[in-house]
């Protein structure tokens, strides 16, 4: 099992990353890391959770609300990893998923977005160099 503090390092380098037109609209967000998602997420794998008002939805009286939530759960990455290196990209893979929630993607938006083009070369990439 990876160190919190290391774990919590690579979910800041990810959010880092961002391109700077993203990241300055990330407000008033929170960025979790937690062992376990709550028991009775248990029997599903639960990577990392989004939780508030998508940032396409706040209107001009939004405000005096709390942070929305962004939760990585190292737990549930650590178990369908197998090295360092799978952690470190499972990782920046949760941390896009859930800031693209933020930004008001769903399910069927994101996953069209991870089989992108370049996301596409890198499996193709990966899959040469393990043959």
């Amino acid at each position: 099992m990876m160190p919190r503090s290391q774990f919590e390092a690579l979910v800041e380098s990810v959010l880092k990353s961002l391109p700077s037109r993203f990241r300055a609209r990330l407000k008033n967000l929170a960025v979790l890391v937690e062992d376990w998602p709550p028991a009775e997420n248990r029997g599903r794998m639960i990577l990392g959770l989004y939780h508030g008002v998508p940032y396409p939805y706040r209107g001009p009286f939004y405000g005096n609300v709390g942070p929305d939530v962004i939760v990585i759960y190292q737990g549930p990455i650590e178990a369908v990893c197998s090295s360092e290196d799978e952690v470190e990209a499972k990782v920046r893979e949760v941390v896009l998923h859930e800031v693209g929630h933020y930004f008001g993607l769903d399910e069927a938006q994101l996953r069209e977005l991870e089989k992108s083009p370049t996301k596409q070369r890198e499996k193709r990439r990966d899959n040469k160099a393990k043959w």
